[in-house]
């Protein structure tokens, strides 16, 4: 197993909760193009990284460990925090990726002191997603089918792959939507939008690297607008390309959870991102 090919290791809590609404008040997703010329890159395969997760101020709240392989023709992601010797948080993907990018599964859960304090799942062939979240010493539970379609519907650590595949088309100042599930808790389907918004310097690790800027942008129906504030998340990848997974920020996983950071290297410090000098 190689160290650190983590291209796949971006967005790590994005469940981009701001998916409030039925299908059919969400507006269509348009299916977008892959790029006839791919980028330089290639498949992902087997990978072992150690990532940060911090505030967005760059405190370390978690010591991380990403581990993706390849089993069945499918590329297995898995990504731990710990918090403490009994806090932790744990997702997990299943994603195909020939002969077209496709996210056919996807959990999150938090534990603490042996209880699930949350839990949320996604089977994005069958379209089932559930929920379990502990309130007030009681566990609540949600079962929704959610109308998504397989390989335009992406969450978690899938973001980062979905966004190398149309990394050009965002470069020259395009638009692209895809599907989403978030949760709260409740599940929903929804629609986010994703642009290019710079070149950026960020400071990690004791070294200043170079990344390309994405918005995630969750499109609220303007009707909820007045009743649900769901923030933006962000991805950086390296540049130049091959572009992989360099920090992600936006809230943990619920639209009320703080915001957080994940960055590619876990030495300090970790400082905000700046715009790149041309």
């Amino acid at each position: 197993m190689r160290l650190l090919r983590p291209a796949a290791l971006g967005a790590l809590f994005l469940l981009v909760a701001g998916c409030v609404a039925p299908r059919h008040d969400l507006p269509a997703v348009v299916p977008h193009q892959i790029d006839p010329a791919p980028e330089i890159g290639g498949l992902e395969g087997d990978a072992h990284g150690f990532p940060a997760l911090r505030t967005r101020a760059g405190q370390k709240l978690a010591d991380g460990d990403f581990t993706q392989w390849m089993e069945d023709e499918r590329l297995h992601v898995r990504i731990r925090y710990d918090f403490d010797a009994t806090h932790w948080i744990e997702e997990r993907s299943v994603i195909q990726q020939e002969p077209m990018l496709v996210q056919e599964r996807w959990s999150w859960v938090e534990m603490d002191h042996g209880l699930p304090l949350r839990k949320f799942e996604v089977d994005f062939l069958s379209g089932n997603a559930t929920a379990e979240k502990l309130e007030k010493d009681r566990l609540h539970r949600w079962s929704e089918h959610v109308d998504i379609e397989p390989g335009r519907a992406f969450a978690g650590a899938a973001w980062s792959l979905a966004i190398k595949e149309v990394r050009s088309r965002l470069i020259r100042g395009e638009s692209v939507e895809f599907q989403t599930v978030g949760f709260l808790p409740k599940p929903k389907a929804g629609v986010v939008e994703i642009t290019h918004a710079g070149l950026d310097r960020l400071a990690m690790s004791g070294r200043s690297l170079a990344g390309d800027r994405f918005r995630i942008h969750p499109k609220i129906p303007w009707i909820l607008r007045a009743f649900v504030e769901v923030p933006d998340s962000w991805i950086w990848l390296t540049n130049p390309p091959p572009a992989a997974f360099l920090r992600w920020e936006g809230p943990l996983a619920e639209p009320g959870d703080a915001l957080v950071r994940v960055d590619l290297l876990p030495g300090e410090p970790s400082g905000a991102a700046s715009p790149a000098t041309p």
